[in-house]
């Protein structure tokens, strides 16, 4: 598999958002899987009850038109309606013909660091695993990377993928914590875990947490870090061999070892 890592800057502004992304898989021409951050839709700081869409609103549909247009499966963070008023924070899988494969409600409410996104969104309940770009993808948003049960139940439930789309605020070892985490699911589930956060949002003054630290990053099986974006939007294409999973699980049966 080709998999695309889609950092990109996230606006105010639905429409130059989806801009962002056209021109993106522009860039990833060929790839099989495009991923791109959470809250792709709109950046965390507006109302996002005005922004959220059902799943056949304009953007979505949009989004569907491009992944066929191009061929290229998406991983993509919009927010929909909830039905108490609040938004849910979900991520659409999209195959190479456009039709919607799977979404995901993100589970974890990020009320930390004096941040409390519950009072906007609605948590989901339920861990999601797509088939796409021939792969069996989990599905976690950002805060959900800290819970690694999570993870674990995405593999049990025959993940070979562990795909994250974030905007990760930025604070006091906040980097430090993205990194780790991300680099620890893919070691202690042995399974590739390709890791897409939003561009740093530098703005001046900040609306709230400061979204973004950038550093998305592809890590196989072993713990190796394949691919580190950095600080800057880019846009990186990378080969995720899937065969090197078996191999690292015969060296390293952890999952096989397990005692509950």
């Amino acid at each position: 598999m080709r998999a695309a890592l889609c950092q990109i800057d996230v606006t105010d502004d639905p429409a130059v958002n989806l801009t962002a992304v056209r021109a993106a898989l522009e860039e990833a021409e060929g790839a099989d899987l495009a991923i791109f951050p959470e809250a792709t839709l709109v950046r965390f700081g507006n109302s996002l009850k005005d922004f959220a869409e059902p799943l056949d609103g304009p953007f979505v549909t949009a989004l569907r038109a491009e992944a066929a247009a191009r061929g290229t499966a998406l991983i993509v963070g919009t927010f929909e309606p909830a039905d108490d008023g609040r938004v849910h924070n979900t991520l659409v899988a999209i195959d190479a013909e456009g039709a919607l494969a799977g979404t995901y409600r993100k589970i974890h409410m990020f009320d930390a660091f004096a941040y409390k996104e519950s009072q906007a969104v609605a948590p989901g309940s339920e861990p999601v695993v797509v088939e796409l770009a021939g792969a069996r993808i989990g599905l976690i948003t950002c805060y959900d990377i800290r819970f690694p049960e999570l993870a674990r139940a995405l593999v049990d439930r025959g993940a070979d993928l562990l795909v994250v789309a974030a905007a990760w605020a930025q604070g006091t070892f906040k980097e430090e914590h993205w990194t780790t985490l991300v680099r620890a699911r893919a070691i202690e589930n042995t399974i590739w875990t390709l890791a897409v956060d939003r561009a740093p949002d530098l703005t001046d003054p900040p609306r709230g947490a400061r979204m973004g630290v950038g550093r998305s990053l592809a890590v196989d099986p072993m713990g190796t870090v394949t691919a580190d974006l950095g600080p800057f939007p880019a846009i990186r294409t990378v080969p995720v061999d899937l065969t090197l999973t078996a191999r690292v699980r015969a060296v390293i049966p952890s999952l096989n070892h397990r005692r509950l």
